[in-house]
This record gives structure tokens, sequence and C-alpha cells, in this order.
């Protein structure tokens, strides 16, 4: 069976305005399985969108090449939309019809029966909990009712694959949840689903791989337990002192345990094998040199430490 996403040295270069040439996507070969979840996860401009827009036929590859249940996305697009689902990052909906309505002519679209067409729309509906809102029109859905609106009409035709383009972003916690929830019974189900998000605890939550990604690289890419062994710290302190810590971060580094030592101004983050006491020798270290402890923490290496680690702190356009 071909897998449902597999790419062979995509790169996609935008030519021209005030940065010139842009690599946006650079040689990536990547491969999914039937069924899997899937997290790309990266900075603004990391190239996620790019990736997504070639993979469901909006960009056209600069090089290489793209599959998507076996077909090349370039040379038989039509193709490949009639198997996607895609839910992009801005509202798409129809403004001018009805929330049932947009469901509808989606299927209509997709060769549907009328009648299929409507039982479709009356499934997804319930499932969505938008089934009283059916005679609703977009505009007066709040921003969480329209994302579930926007899956559920990504599904209406039972795409092969689904593309999520960080579907919550600028969604409230309890939406967000609630969106969780159906992600995971569409994954229990067999839906393979590719998801891109600015949320770590997202990715942690509902994906059985994930792949960090940045200047258009995959930087790495493995299962979330993985990536956060990965890091070879089984405790990351983070200690803020009262004034400049650079003499304490320089003393940690020589401790017993510790594999590496981050200093921000004030802050220091020691990444530790063994952290048995270490928690209390740099309170010490510091207060040997004149600095009281303002906060501390002690934590275990999450998706978030792992995607700092590889794409750095700077700010991000």
């Amino acid at each position: 069976m071909d897998a449902p996403i597999r790419t062979e040295g995509l790169t996609k270069v935008f030519k021209g305005g005030q940065r010139g040439e842009v690599r946006a996507v650079n040689d990536m070969t990547l491969s999914l399985e039937a069924g899997e979840f899937f997290g790309l996860l990266g900075p603004n401009g990391a190239g996620k969108s790019t990736t997504i827009g070639m993979l469901t036929t909006r960009v056209v590859p600069t090089a290489g090449k793209a599959f998507v249940s076996g077909v090349d996305v370039v040379r038989h697009a039509a193709r490949v939309k009639r198997i996607i689902g895609v839910v992009q990052q801005t509202n798409t909906l129809d403004r001018a019809l009805t929330v049932s309505e947009n469901l509808e002519y989606h299927g209509r679209f997709f060769g549907m029966s009328a009648q299929d067409a409507k039982q479709r729309s009356k499934e997804l509906l319930e499932r969505f909990a938008l089934a009283d809102r059916a005679g609703a029109m977009v505009f007066e859905l709040s921003g969480g009712l329209a994302q579930r609106l926007m899956i559920a009409r990504a599904l209406v035709h039972r795409p092969a694959i689904l593309f999520l383009d960080e579907p919550t972003s600028g969604i409230d916690p309890q939406t967000r949840v609630n969106l969780w929830d159906i992600l995971r019974s569409l994954h229990a189900e067999g839906q393979t689903i590719l998801l891109t998000t600015h949320y770590m605890e997202e990715a942690d939550a509902l994906c059985q791989r994930v792949a960090v990604m940045d200047h258009g690289r995959i930087l790495a890419d493995g299962s979330p337990a993985e990536l956060k062994r990965s890091i070879g710290a089984d405790t990351v302190l983070t200690l803020v002192f009262n004034g400049d810590a650079t003499v304490v971060a320089e003393r940690a580094e020589h401790l017993h345990g510790v594999d590496k030592v981050e200093r921000e101004g004030e802050k220091i983050r020691v990444f530790a094998r063994e952290s048995d006491g270490l928690l209390g020798t740099l309170i010490e270290t510091g207060s040997q040199s004149g600095l009281s402890v303002l906060d501390a923490s002690s934590l275990l290496p999450s998706l978030e430490t792992v995607f700092l680690e590889l794409t750095g702190r700077e700010y991000r356009e």
C-alpha cells in the first residue's frame, strides 16, 4: 500500500521581494504511515505552511517530488484534491451560506448526490455539536464554532488524509481541548492526520510522531518521548536570581551530573542527568556570590525544551 504522504527532496524557493531568494522548504524527505497522527512543528517562517501548501497542491514545488496516497501532487493535482481534506489557518467558510449548506455544497462539489450530501451533513453536524446551528449563517458563529465547522467540512467527502494547519490558533482553551477530543476520536477510527501547530502541549497530547523543522529543513523526527530523551537530561532546573547569574552558571557547568547550562542575564537553566541535591547546591552557590533566588523550578524535559534546543530562542517575524 502506498504511503499516505511521501516526499523526496521536496524544495520550494520563492524569488523576489526585499529578502531576495527564500528557500522556504529545503530538500525535505518524509514518509507517513497509514493511520498516523503526525505533527509538524517549527517557528514562524520555518516552512510548515509551505510544506502543507505543496502537499495539498496549492503551492507548486521548485524541485523534488511529493506523493499523496501514491499520487503525484504536481502531475495529478485534481486526483489529490479528491483524497485529501484541508483545514487552513484562515476562515475559508462561505459566508453567504448557512452552516448546513457549507457542508452540503462541499459534498455536492465532490460528486455526492443531494440526498447523500444532506445525510452526511446531518451526521457531521451531530458529531461536531453543531446541529442546533444548522440554519445559522456563518458570520454568526464564534471563532471556535467556525473552526469546528471547517474541520467538519474537510471530512464531508471522507478524505484519506486530513491536513490541519494550526487549527486551534486563536481559540479559547475550552474549545481547544474539545477539538482535541474530536481529533483523538478521528485518529482512533484510523484517520491519517498531518497537523502543524505552535502549541507544544498540543503536539505532545495528540501526535504519535512529530518533526521539528526550521529554515526549511527537518531537524528532528520521532515520537514525543524519543525527542524528549534526545535532550540527554532527566531534569531541567530553572533558577532566577536577583542579579547577574554568570558566576553561578560557570560554576554549575562543573557540577556532577550537569550536561549543559544556559544563561539569560539573571536566569539560568541547568540540564542534568542526576539532579539529587543539585537545586540546593545551585542556591548555595548563588548565596556565596551574594545572590538570592527569586524563583526556582524543576521540570522533566518537554517538547518545548526540545523545540527551543533545536531552533534557538531568538525572536521570529
